[in-house]
């Protein structure tokens, strides 16, 4: 496939993950296959929420929206890779990769600072029981979900409205497997000094500030845990506690590496493997140690699978 073959000069070129040799067809599979059990898991995810009462909590109404929001973003992603590797080309409209760089901005954001809700949640929990009821209440949680999705919303429409008019009359190759805003400054021949510390700017808002209010939480709810005298209740509050943090770790770090180093430090290999964490890895990740590991859900799903398909004599 040459570069050049593509519809219009405002069009541009995703490199992509994958190149056409036969070690990539395994890669492409598995990539495939991750992508429908996100999808599945995240939407049985969605279901369960909805039909069994027991989950009409505050905790999984977050949980319900963080699942929506990495369904719209592996959906805004991965098809693109995937029709590309299949058909040979990698051409994406202006357009295109303006939706591109919109949807997952505001999802990216949205899912940062629904990680923070969920985490203040649980402190409130954790920490303090008997004022949960009031201080986590159905009007809260809502406002809670709004406030993440308006926010993300709002700061992707600002960025996506600067980066798409910044002037690129260089190469309009993205060595990248979708539009991300520090794949695509590389392009602009204009300087980008001052929009990149616009970015810093959202980078801190939405990337180290919720980080913070996280582990400040966790940090609490581990005091908490300590002083309770039921050993069983400490390990698997521990257990839930560890595989948080490291889904959090696997988010905000490789997300804080990509958009808070200047623009000279990235190179695109390590930008796409960084990526890969961020959109693919922790989509996939996020039901399965948010909540199929809890009894309430299985529970649930015994319930779904019962009532689908029921026992005859």
């Amino acid at each position: 496939m040459r570069p050049d073959n593509h519809s219009a000069n405002t069009d541009f070129i995703l490199l992509g993950l994958f190149s056409s040799s036969h070690s990539s067809l395994v890669f492409f599979s598995f990539l495939f296959g991750l992508f429908i059990v996100t999808l599945t898991e995240n939407a049985l995810m969605i279901l369960l929420i909805h039909r069994d009462p027991r989950l009409h909590t505050p905790m999984y109404f977050l949980l319900s929206h963080l699942s929506f929001m990495d369904i719209l973003h592996v959906s805004n992603i991965v098809p693109k890779v995937i029709a590309d590797f299949l058909s040979g080309r990698r051409a994406i409209s202006f357009a295109g990769c303006g939706i591109q760089v919109f949807l997952s901005l505001t999802l990216l954001g949205g899912e940062c600072l629904l990680l923070a809700a969920m985490s203040c949640d649980r402190y409130v929990a954790i920490c303090h029981p008997l004022r949960y009821p009031v201080i986590m209440s159905e009007r809260v949680s809502v406002l809670m979900a709004a406030g993440c999705w308006l926010v993300g919303t709002l700061n992707a429409m600002v960025h996506t409205g600067l980066v798409l008019h910044l002037p690129f009359c260089r190469s309009r190759v993205i060595d990248h497997y979708f539009c991300e805003i520090p794949a695509m400054l590389k392009l602009s021949c204009a300087d980008t000094s001052s929009y990149e510390r616009g970015v810093d700017v959202s980078a801190i808002l939405f990337l180290l500030i919720p980080l913070s209010m996280i582990c400040a939480s966790y940090v609490q709810i581990l005091l908490t845990v300590l002083r309770m005298k039921s050993s069983e209740a400490r390990k698997k509050s521990y257990s839930t506690c560890s595989f948080h943090m490291v889904v959090v770790i696997m988010y905000y770090g490789p997300f804080i590496f990509t958009y808070m180093r200047p623009k000279s430090y990235h190179t695109p290999g390590q930008d796409k493997f960084l990526a890969i964490f961020y959109t693919i890895v922790t989509p996939t990740l996020n039901p399965v140690i948010y909540s199929f590991r809890n009894k309430d859900v299985l529970t649930a799903m015994k319930n779904v699978l019962r009532s689908s398909f029921p026992y005859r004599k």
